[in-house]
């Protein structure tokens, strides 16, 4: 599932400030200013409490990433607020996404060897970034009256034990097989869209009927994100476009040997071609494009 942290306000009025309690006992359910009355907060607050003041913003991107991380209780989701409060909303989003990468590749443990929470994992990335102050860190995590902080405020001990990195996982022949089995025994997603671009110059047009066949072999692999396996290369797309729409396309590839066809489709393993078949709902070339784009800016 996606999170848009970018613009969630969770109905929070943005002309109103928020109220959020900073320290030990004294602290507030967070919650926009106003929602509980000052005598209730005092009635629940040890004496000297303190409070800080966030824009609506703020508070709603907090909630928004303290979603992100299934975090729901008070505790983590004023430490998550602080936050985004102190180091911005830009160096808060980057370093959800560190979480969430830490995560992907197997997340990071405690001491006793539990796995931490994704929570507790974003909580660990601020408490040991280089690039949030000592300063910024106290506010974050507060102490009270030079005591550790009470049990329950994040999952990560308060002197962060170094873990090791994940370990890079062996992409064997049966690592393929094994995950296979798995995620056929598992209830399968059902994909609403799927879309393949190829881009190139096919060898021979071969006619049949109201169709063209071509074929393009893929030997360039693109630079893949860190722990992904690594495809085959050589990987073969028989490609079936309507004639109607290849004309045109091999006339300009023949008229520029710089040319490029640009072939839109659905894609599907088909053992009647021996490897995955493409088949056109587009076909284009880039000259093609270009000239197309240059006439449609130039129609008033």
């Amino acid at each position: 599932m996606e999170h848009d942290i970018t613009t969630a306000t969770t109905g929070v009025d943005r002309d109103r400030p928020t109220a959020v309690g900073v320290v030990g006992e004294a602290e507030a359910d967070v919650g926009p200013a106003g929602a509980s009355s000052h005598e209730d907060v005092q009635a629940r607050a040890r004496p000297s409490p303190a409070y800080v003041s966030v824009p609506p913003d703020v508070w709603a991107l907090a909630r928004s990433i303290a979603a992100v991380l299934s975090e729901t209780m008070p505790p983590p989701i004023r430490i998550i607020t602080r936050t985004v409060d102190r180091i911005g909303p830009d160096r808060a989003r980057a370093l959800l996404g560190q979480a969430l990468t830490v995560e992907a590749q197997g997340g990071l443990t405690l001491p006793d060897g539990h796995r931490r929470t994704p929570g507790g994992v974003f909580f660990y990335l601020v408490r040991t970034s280089d690039a949030i102050s000592r300063e910024d860190k106290d506010y974050i995590f507060p102490r009270q009256g030079g005591h550790p902080r009470r049990a329950g405020w994040d999952a990560t001990p308060a002197t962060p034990t170094p873990t090791a990195a994940p370990v890079p996982v062996a992409w064997t022949d049966e690592t393929f097989r094994t995950l296979a089995r798995q995620l056929q025994q598992d209830n399968t997603g059902r994909a609403s869209t799927v879309k393949i671009t190829v881009i190139g110059r096919p060898g021979a047009a071969i006619e049949q009927g109201q169709a063209v066949a071509l074929a393009l072999t893929s030997e360039k692999v693109p630079d893949l994100p860190k722990g992904l396996p690594e495809p085959p290369v050589g990987t073969r797309y028989t490609v079936f476009v309507a004639r109607n729409q290849w004309a045109k396309v091999a006339e300009a590839l023949a008229a520029d040997p710089e040319d490029t066809a640009i072939i839109e489709g659905y894609a599907a393993l088909d053992p009647r071609v021996e490897g995955i078949a493409v088949y056109a709902t587009g076909t284009t070339t880039k000259r093609l494009q270009a000239a197309k784009r240059i006439t449609t800016a130039a129609t008033p």
